[in-house]
């Protein structure tokens, strides 16, 4: 963007102030894969900030900038289809634009769809609110030769349009001067009122009279077309609110409406919608006569071909594995080198001068940088498969997965719209069940929130990772993988034994929209991933940390024990790990650290950090000085970028040295064996959900029934599942 966006952090002044001083509420609406996120991204960047809906968890982002001298908040409402909503997040959108007013609306059209993008547009005008059309993905509308009438569209609706290319942030500028002329007009800025034709605005005629005579006020509180539109159309929701559920004085007025149509009347006004969407269309729209094979349906013909689909999403998620671990690896190793060396190092020349005691150097030693320090380690496995599935999403290829996977679904009782959830649960397994409330089936949504977390999350990663590294370091994007499509597999088997007992029922049938392929912009995929990965940071610094604060307590009380194994902690892991012992993992170590896991997952491996941490006084007693760390510091991340380089074009690598390979690695290396240790990361994979997730079930829901559920089920299918993998390795000979 040419002009410079300027973010305030300060609200509005309250109070009444001049129309030059006040701040411009904007509410941005859509179609999902309209391209709305990434034009919101593209003027607001990472000015975004991300909550939740007032009573609800459906995310929420707004942003405050300043532009042209003048205030304005953009409010990004949830991509719907409608404004006669069915999901949670059709609900928030609409009552948000009713009951909160903006402003204006900035309503965001796919000109590469636009009979379908403009039947929101429709109803967005019939709430009476400002509105300026972002006709955007222009660009990809011009190479298929299509020849759109802007100023038809502006002529025929009353409303300004901008054409737009959010990816190539162009027409940004344009679209925001726009925004603030027509939040400044004084008359005329209210979008034209579209003729239904005389049957239907007869019986709103009608309908307004009634209403009139019986309740004047409501008029005065809700936008007067909209109202009676939603009351014509027998909306249950909004008879609900404004307490007309019971009335008969509307038989009266919609008689004749339904005597030349029928019963039902919220069809008419769709037809009626989709008629107006169709006839827009029409007039604005010319195609080119001879229309090529476009490159998506060359692509979907592979990848959504019966026999090749499923085959082709296992290998793009065996990509993005391998990727992600051979890109971030090096970099990982890089901070685990620094946590062991200089951070701890630094923490005892900080403290030790200032008095401070051995129990408080230890506490910072071995209880913050061991445990926060082991968790850190991943952060960048974390982000790097964030930005590949983000990449995934964005190309347009998850839309595609859940339409492969729809036919397997259907097999459980679910269809493919409930795998996005699932897809989501990749990242993380709490957004993955708040995103059940999409779906329209109250048992699709508990079935599907029961199976979330089977997906691995990304706080299973840093368990993976770590022990990938010693025990398959030259198989371990193939291995990781491997973990995941189990939980795949497990999830199908576990939704077929819920279809057969607590879930019968007929399979409902699955309509999705495939978006047209895209090629993510470099910037928005840096904010979609930092949206995604930031919770793992958020969560280190905040109660990982209290954990691992925690943990060191539990592993030094009684105070003063000698031996960890006597710790409270070590006491407690003693006590569960003989029921570890058939599954091949039967020691207090590993046994107190799935004790803590069951907090948060990614505590595992601080956990394991803190138990094999050497006591404090232990470590080489060679102090290299601040200059020689610094040395150390910067070279080495010099070395870790050569190392990604090399393994991600397959050159050979010079061979790690034993010592190089850090305690915690060189400990676990000698407790777990290739066998056990896959087995401990199968358990990891599938037991009970972190308390988070579990607590989300309890809110969605409202009842522990299905949390406890969840986490029984879970708990027992991965110890069955640990119990196949060691037992049957032993059987083949691979190991105990």
């Amino acid at each position: 963007m040419s002009t410079q966006l300027k973010y305030k952090e300060e609200e509005e002044t309250a109070g009444s102030a001049p129309a030059t001083a006040r701040t411009i509420t904007v509410a941005v609406a859509g179609n999902p894969n309209s391209g709305k996120s990434t034009l919101i991204n593209a003027i607001a960047g990472t000015r975004l900030h991300v909550g939740n809906w007032a009573g609800v968890t459906v995310e929420k982002k707004e942003a405050l900038f300043e532009f042209g001298g003048r205030k304005i908040r953009l409010v990004d409402l949830p991509g719907t289809y409608s404004l006669s909503p069915y999901s949670q997040e059709e609900i928030v959108a609409r009552d948000y634009l009713v009951h909160e007013r903006p402003d204006l609306i900035v309503n965001v059209v796919d000109a590469t769809n636009l009979e379908r993008n403009l039947y929101l547009t429709v109803q967005i005008m019939e709430l009476g609110i400002p509105v300026v059309m972002a006709l955007n993905i222009y660009d990809e509308a011009q190479e298929k030769g299509y020849r759109i009438d802007v100023k038809g569209i502006e002529e025929m609706l009353g409303i300004a349009v901008v054409p737009t290319s959010a990816t190539k942030k162009t027409g940004l500028d344009e679209l925001l001067k726009r925004v603030l002329a027509v939040a400044d007009s004084p008359t005329g800025s209210a979008p034209r009122k579209l003729n239904y034709g005389e049957d239907v605005e007869t019986a709103v005629d009608y309908v307004a009279e009634a209403l009139e005579r019986n309740y004047p006020s409501l008029l005065e509180r809700y936008p007067k077309r909209w109202l009676l539109l939603k009351i014509m159309e027998q909306d249950s929701q909004v008879l609900e609110k404004v307490n007309l559920a019971d009335e008969s004085f509307l038989d009266e007025a919609l008689h004749h409406l339904k005597r030349a149509h029928g019963e039902d009347i919220e069809s008419i006004m769709a037809d009626v919608r989709y008629s107006l969407a169709s006839g827009l269309t029409r007039e604005i729209l010319e195609k080119p006569e001879l229309r090529q094979t476009e490159l998506t349906e060359k692509i979907d013909r592979i990848v959504l071909n019966r026999f090749l689909g499923i085959p082709i999403f296992m290998l793009a998620m065996w990509l993005l594995f391998k990727l992600t671990f051979d890109l971030s690896a090096p970099y990982g190793d890089w901070l685990r080198a620094m946590t062991e060396g200089p951070f701890k190092r630094w923490a005892s020349a900080i403290l030790t001068p200032l008095g401070a005691p051995d129990w408080t150097v230890s506490l910072v030693n071995d209880g913050v940088i061991a445990g926060v320090g082991s968790v850190i380690v991943f952060v960048p496995v974390i982000f790097a498969m964030m930005f590949f599935i983000t990449f995934l999403e964005g190309s347009g290829y998850m839309a595609r997965a859940a339409f492969v996977m729809d036919r397997t679904m259907h097999s459980i009782g679910l269809h493919g719209k409930s795998f996005i959830p699932m897809l989501l649960g990749f990242g993380c397994n709490v957004p993955g069940i708040y995103a059940t409330r999409t779906l329209e089936n109250p048992k699709d949504k508990v079935l599907t929130a029961l199976l979330v977390p089977l997906m691995s999350c990304g706080a299973r990663l840093p368990v993976y990772v770590l022990f990938v590294g010693i025990f398959f370091p030259n198989n371990s994007g193939t291995v990781i993988w491997s973990l995941y499509i189990i939980g795949i597999l497990l999830a199908v088997f576990m939704g077929l034994i819920f279809k057969r007992t607590l879930f019968r029922g007929e399979a409902p049938m699955f309509i999705m929209e495939l978006p047209p392929y895209r090629m993510p912009s470099f910037s928005s995929l840096c904010v979609h991933t930092w949206e995604k990965g930031k919770h793992f940071l958020f969560k280190a610094g905040t109660y990982i940390f209290a954990v691992s604060v925690l943990v060191w307590f539990l592993l030094n009380l009684p105070w003063g024990v000698e031996h960890k194994r006597d710790s409270y902690l070590g006491q407690a892991g003693a006590a569960v790990a003989p029921i570890f012992q058939p599954v091949g993992f039967g020691t207090w170590e590993a046994a107190s650290s799935l004790i803590t896991g069951v907090i948060a997952k990614e505590i595992v491996v601080g956990t394991m950090g803190e138990i094999y941490a050497p006591k404090h006084g232990e470590e080489k007693k060679e102090i290299p000085t601040l200059k020689e760390d610094l040395k150390e510091i910067v070279t080495s991340f010099g070395e870790a970028s050569v190392k990604a380089m090399k393994t991600l074009l397959y050159l050979p690598q010079p061979e790690e040295k034993e010592e190089d390979q850090g305690g915690l690695k060189l400990a676990i290396g000698g407790a777990f064996t290739p066998l056990t240790a896959y087995a401990f990361m199968v358990f990891v994979l599938l037991y009970m959900p972190c308390v988070v997730a579990i607590a989300a079930m309890r809110q969605e829901f409202g009842t522990w029934k299905w949390a406890a559920v969840g986490l029984l089920y879970q708990t027992a299918l991965a110890w069955g599942a640990a119990l196949i993998v060691y037992q049957g390795g032993r059987l083949l000979g691979l190991g105990g």
